[in-house]
């Protein structure tokens, strides 16, 4: 009798899944930058939600997963929406207008620490010291990167980094969003299909009132980008983030993002040559170190946490 192959290991799916978002988001940061242009920033972002959209609800219907959502659930969802789909992507298309993509993706490797200070919020968790000291290295590790600007005044770079750093604060937000809608028995590709809907709508109604012109680039360049971004980087890497962020929660589900900087400078050094100093270098160590320690704490300094009663 033939016997069915051995389903995957769950060590197994979650290092497939960490894959695909690291090599696929770490290498979206250059398309983003490849956006930037003719087309407003908000236009950009709602083209590549809508095709998501379409393609997220043509595969829920066809494999009868479709569910409309109802109750509690819906403005979970209307604000997963918002977070992760629409002001996320605005942050960080604004952010590349004068960062390099690799430093913009160094920025958004803080999602770990944003989503444990956020867990601290919103569910009481206590802040363990692996968790401090990494946060603390981890903003050293960006002062040191953006010293430069820091230094000199250099107000585009400077409003750069704020524009980054609030877009992970936004992705973090949406981060908890998911987390508690899988909690409430939906799955990442429901949610995400009326979430990039949610945020489709609510970035054309912004470009409606504020009177955007309504272009599209019909530059190789620009449509091949909006493909990228729409398939892999949407509905494949948000898919596999998500469940990430469902099987192991917010804070370790964001470990990946410690990763796909290494992918995003590589990429950043051969397309828009960014130049390695040895500051930047120091820089990028330091904050994936803090980020390391979130995750890997030595046992000396896990023996620091306060102990429950």
């Amino acid at each position: 009798m033939a016997t069915r192959p051995a389903a995957p290991s769950s060590a197994a799916m979650t290092a497939t899944l960490y894959a695909l978002v690291v090599l696929i988001w770490g290498s979206t940061w250059i398309a983003l930058k490849l956006q930037l242009g003719g087309v407003p920033v908000e236009l950009s972002i709602a083209y590549r939600f809508a095709l998501a959209a379409a393609l997220m609800f043509a595969w829920l219907a066809w494999s009868r997963q479709l569910r409309v959502p109802r109750g509690p659930v819906l403005p979970r969802v209307l604000a997963q929406g918002l977070c992760l789909f629409s002001l996320n992507f605005v942050c960080f298309m604004h952010a590349s207008e004068t960062l390099a993509s690799g430093l913009a993706a160094v920025v958004f490797s803080s999602a770990n620490l944003w989503n444990a200070l956020l867990a601290r919020v919103l569910h009481g968790r206590r802040l363990a010291p692996h968790v401090l000291a990494g946060s603390a290295l981890g903003l050293a590790g960006l002062v040191v990167l953006f010293w430069p600007e820091l230094r000199d005044g250099r107000h585009a770079s400077v409003a750069g980094l704020a524009w980054a750093v609030l877009g992970t604060l936004c992705f973090s937000c949406g981060n908890m969003l998911s987390a508690s809608l899988q909690s409430m028995g939906w799955r990442p590709a429901q949610t995400n299909a009326w979430g990039m809907l949610a945020g489709t709508l609510l970035l054309v109604i912004y470009a409606l009132v504020a009177g955007l012109p309504w272009r599209l680039d019909m530059e190789w360049t620009y449509l091949g980008s909006l493909l990228y971004l729409a398939v892999p980087g949407s509905v494949i890497a948000f898919t596999a983030y998500l469940t990430l962020v469902g099987r192991l929660g917010p804070e370790k589900a964001a470990y990946a993002t410690v990763l796909f900087p290494i992918v995003a400078l590589a990429i950043s050094a051969l397309f828009e040559g960014y130049a390695w100093t040895p500051q930047a270098v120091l820089g990028m160590g330091l904050a994936m170190l803090g980020n390391l320690l979130v995750f890997r704490p030595p046992r000396w300094l896990l023996a620091m946490a306060p102990q429950k009663a």
